[in-house]
């Protein structure tokens, strides 16, 4: 199973590091990976160029296709429902799913990058582009049925109307 080389960070936000940005992080793997020396030689060592130990992937290959990026989230409590909200900045509202269980809510979209921009004009590139979801295991069972999600200004919100457990219908028994 090949190593996930994206930091916590990455993997918890969905974000992803450019070439250069994962060169640099590379680097950084390397130096912490080297054996403790004596200060005196610390200066020698890092001066001169070192053999990289993992190869640095091609620009076409450095994000698959098939991965998605990872929401962040909001989750909060209220005294009859639960909210979760997440920032979905530069998506319609056509291109969220939102599925909902009893015990989890799960959000799912596409970032679509207007313009297409070539590797070498970035300085940074930080924001997420592609496909993204999130599944929230709930606190307590929710009403699906009476759930509502609504997106203004970017932030999409979720509301999830709680269970009420000590709720009871009395019904009616049929003569037949």
């Amino acid at each position: 199973m090949p190593k996930d080389r994206r930091s916590f960070f990455e993997r918890l936000t969905g974000s992803v590091q450019t070439p250069q940005q994962q060169e640099e992080y590379f680097d950084e793997e390397e130096i912490s990976e080297e054996p403790e020396l004596p200060r005196a030689h610390l200066a020698v060592t890092h001066t001169k160029p070192r053999a990289k130990s993992a190869p640095i992937k091609k620009e076409e290959d450095w994000m698959t296709p098939e991965e998605e990026g990872q929401l962040t989230v909001d989750v909060y409590q209220k005294d009859d429902e639960i909210v979760v909200q997440s920032t979905v900045a530069g998506v319609r509202p056509d291109d969220l799913d939102v599925q909902i269980t009893r015990e989890m809510v799960t959000i799912r979209g596409k970032r679509e990058q207007a313009r297409e921009i070539a590797h070498d004009d970035y300085y940074y590139q930080e924001l997420y582009w592609g496909s993204f979801s999130r599944s929230i295991l709930l606190p307590c069972e929710v009403d699906v049925d009476g759930a509502e999600a609504s997106l203004k200004n970017g932030l999409l919100t979720v509301k999830l109307p709680k269970m009420d457990k000590n709720r009871s219908e009395r019904i009616k028994v049929k003569n037949e």
